[in-house]
């Protein structure tokens, strides 16, 4: 195809094919070359192409020749560009902008994507193994569908540390096709989350440098919640802190744990999975007996083996710290005792066998939530007259939101009856604490609805102010 001297002045391109074209002289000036294929394309260096990204002569060759590999693209103006099936191995993007670019297939293996831009990027089917993603700039509509990736890092590497931030933690593992989705899942929701909320999530980024624990299949959750009570205790200088919780159907589960720097990851997930697995070996009994005593000191150890429970049942995410091993709560409202009972439990006790969620039940829950916030009103005070308003709208966004089932509803109007119970005692620390936990619950609630869903845009608009009425900013 020969397009020599053809004008293109500002024509949109999004997407236009000029494979193998020769362009002698053609005019691309502030044209838009969105995705556009330059594949083999001749002759683009005696083009016009002032205002777009074919003013840099490097990326004039990488788009057309697609070979990068072991190249310095650092800080370079790369948006748009179409890098299907390109050789990027070992090349440094660091600080560089490719925003909506095509890598679909790409090969980025060892590649340096650090503080790179990537929103609404296509990396369907690219290869990320042994890449280096510290800070890079995802969102909920980049495309990471069949990523390859054996292992990544989340920091570059240093002379003192050559194997940085690694995932999966221990070096002995890699990622299958699946722990990959697992491990990128839930940081894209969160981000979606706080996309709602107006905060830019490139300033929680700090908020990854976690410890990935994942189970496949048949997890326990009474062994996963001691399991992980132990080594906070063993492992004190860990700072150990729950940071998400997700389940994906088929008994898969997932934890994400923010850890101190200094910790040695590899170490702590093998000691972890070596607990996992001596515990859950135990007779059920047994199990049931370290749970008890385990919550002699620290009852809220029944409140995460019920999460566990619940993630698994309901494929439920929960996003942002709600349990920090390094903290005692002596008293915390809505948590569940769930030994011995059966049934689809979700933030309620059941009672007798194979119980669900039934109408007259969540009635029951609306109607202990109305009289708290009722005790509320009752304070008399402005502050205490403003929550219970703003309680008594989000009451009635859950009871109406088409989108939760209703084991979820009721999971949150608990929540509901927590904050309203912690507004009539400010002075109560436990409650204040149980009213955080309760607030992230919500958050991680609306993490797994659609955006269009009504409960979203009432948590968005209520639970800042609902945040600042019980001073928990």
């Amino acid at each position: 195809m020969t397009l020599g001297g053809t004008r293109f002045r500002g024509a949109n391109l999004t997407d236009a094919n000029f494979t193998q074209a020769k362009l002698n002289y053609a005019d691309f000036r502030a044209a838009i070359l969105t995705r556009t294929d330059w594949f083999q394309a001749e002759k683009l260096n005696r083009c016009r192409h002032e205002g777009t990204y074919l003013e840099d002569a490097m990326v004039q060759k990488l788009v057309t020749t697609r070979s990068g590999r072991g190249r310095d693209f650092a800080g370079r103006n790369l948006e748009g560009v179409n890098l299907q099936g390109a050789d990027l191995v070992d090349a440094n993007f660091i600080d560089a902008n490719l925003n909506e670019a095509n890598l679909q297939g790409a090969d980025l293996s060892n590649g340096k994507l650090v503080r790179s831009q990537l929103y609404r990027t296509n990396l369907s089917k690219a290869r990320l193994t042994g890449a280096y993603i510290q800070d890079w700039g995802i969102s909920p509509e980049t495309k990471l569908d069949g990523v390859e990736c054996l292992y990544l890092y989340m920091r570059l590497p240093t002379p003192d540390d050559p194997d940085p931030f690694r995932k999966p933690d221990q070096r002995s593992q890699v990622f299958t096709v699946d722990d990959f989705a697992d491990f990128i899942t839930p940081i894209i929701k969160t981000m979606g989350l706080y996309y709602r909320q107006n905060v830019d999530p490139r300033q929680v980024a700090e908020a990854f440098k976690t410890l990935d624990l994942y189970h496949a299949g048949a997890v326990d959750p009474g062994a996963a919640a001691i399991a992980l009570q132990q080594i906070s205790q063993q492992y004190p200088e860990a700072g150990l802190e729950l940071i998400a919780l997700e389940g994906q159907g088929g008994d898969r589960v997932r934890f994400q744990a923010k850890i101190d720097d200094r910790v040695d990851r590899s170490q702590l997930s093998a000691e972890y999975f070596a607990r996992y697995e001596k515990i859950r070996s135990l007779p059920a009994a047994d199990i049931q007996a370290l749970l008890a005593g385990t919550a002699e000191k620290d009852d809220r150890i029944r409140s995460l083996e019920n999460m566990v429970m619940t993630a698994i049942s309901s494929q439920k995410f929960y996003a942002e710290t709600y349990y920090n091993f390094g903290e005692t709560m002596t008293e915390h409202k809505g948590n569940v005792n769930i030994s011995g009972v059966q049934g689809n439990v979700s933030g309620i006790a059941a009672a007798g066998e194979n119980q669900t969620m039934t109408g007259v039940a969540l009635g029951q829950i609306s109607g202990a939530v109305t009289n708290s916030i009722g005790q509320l009103q009752s304070a008399n005070t402005p502050e205490a007259t403003q929550l219970a308003t703003l309680l008594e709208q989000l009451q009635s966004a859950i009871e109406h939101e088409s989108h939760l089932a209703p084991e979820d509803k009721a999971e949150a109007m608990e929540q509901v009856k927590t904050l309203a119970e912690a507004g009539q005692k400010p002075e109560d620390n436990a409650l204040q604490k149980a009213a955080k936990t309760a607030l992230k619950i919500l958050k991680g609630t609306i993490a797994g609805l659609p955006d269009a869903a009504k409960l979203v845009e009432s948590c968005v608009k209520l639970l800042p102010a609902i945040t600042t009425l019980l001073s928990l900013i």
